[in-house]
């Protein structure tokens, strides 16, 4: 399957890439916007994270003739500032996060990513931890599912499928993602199962965004990688769902408002120590969505250091 990076130009574009300087790809996945970091580089250097094994192998195979501007590195991105310190690096000239999970990932059954195939429950994006979703599903309290199908899937019958997780569970595990799909459709009213759209897509999001903390990590993550970026350095960030990208947004207009109170008559004000390119997120044009559908939930933000 031929590897889409998803909105690569306005991530390369946004980057603004100083041939000479120090870049992060936060997830290196198969290697499709590295590549474009890496081909705009010359005596700069790229360091790229990542937690999944085979997209490190397959990656740096497609990489090799840029090793001497590359390091690589198996763990989480949140790991970022600890990392640059072992390596001698206290500030960098541009950092991407993509935070989708990468369409090999969903295809390859075995993963356990997806209501479409068959497989062990795992969803691990890194295979040495021991939490994986089997463990949520027939382990996590009631109380506690369901907070989490709320929390992390929106789901509004989050209740009905935490009871019927429960119920199912009481009698056997459930170990495999068809089996949880036909529990979640049978606690789900028919005018919901007939509507478009996976039912189980919600409930599916939430257990990997759990057995990942991905929120969690990204919350981390952004702390880290702003306080990192040298002045003129940019943050770019790839979201793939609302919550990330509220977060995502929160964040960057935090740090991009001077935290003035609007009724107070001060008009010497300091400008914020960052700022947002553009307001609103960038999201895949109609041309890419043609070519690469699972680019439609993509949104794009930017960060700049200013001092």
């Amino acid at each position: 399957m031929t590897h889409i990076p998803v909105l690569y130009t306005e991530v390369l574009e946004g980057l603004s890439i100083d041939p000479t300087g120090i870049y992060v790809d936060g997830t290196l996945g198969r290697g499709g916007h590295a590549e474009g970091i890496l081909k705009a580089l010359t005596s700069g250097r790229l360091i790229a994270f990542d937690q999944d094994e085979q997209a490190i192998r397959e990656a740096s195979a497609r990489l090799t003739a840029y090793a001497n501007r590359l390091n690589v590195i198996h763990a989480n991105f949140n790991t970022l500032k600890a990392t640059l310190t072992q390596l001698g690096i206290s500030e960098v000239h541009g950092i991407l996060l993509d935070l989708g999970v990468s369409s090999p990932q969903f295809d390859d059954p075995e993963r356990g990513f997806s209501y479409r195939y068959d497989a062990r429950l795992d969803m691990r994006m890194d295979r040495r931890q021991s939490l994986d979703a089997y463990t949520v599903v027939n382990t996590y309290p009631f109380a506690e599912l369901m907070k989490i199908l709320q929390r992390y899937g929106e789901e509004p019958f989050a209740k009905n499928i935490a009871r019927a997780i429960e119920s199912y569970r009481a009698k056997q595990p459930i170990e495999t993602t068809l089996q949880l799909v036909e529990v979640i459709k049978s606690a789900l009213p028919a005018k919901v199962l007939s509507q478009k759209g996976h039912p189980a897509k919600q409930t599916f999001q939430a257990l990997r965004i759990e057995v990942n903390r991905e929120l969690e990590v990204l919350e981390e993550v952004l702390d880290q990688a702003v306080s990192v970026l040298k002045p003129g350095g940019r943050l770019v960030v790839l979201t793939f769902h609302s919550l990330e990208d509220k977060a995502v947004k929160h964040r960057f207009m935090e740090l991009s408002d001077p935290h003035v109170p609007a009724k107070l008559p001060i008009t010497n004000v300091a400008s914020a120590p960052y700022r947002m390119i553009k307001t609103k997120a960038k999201a895949a044009s109609a041309d890419e969505l043609r070519d690469n559908p699972r680019a439609h939930s993509a949104h794009c933000r930017i960060l700049e250091r200013i001092r």
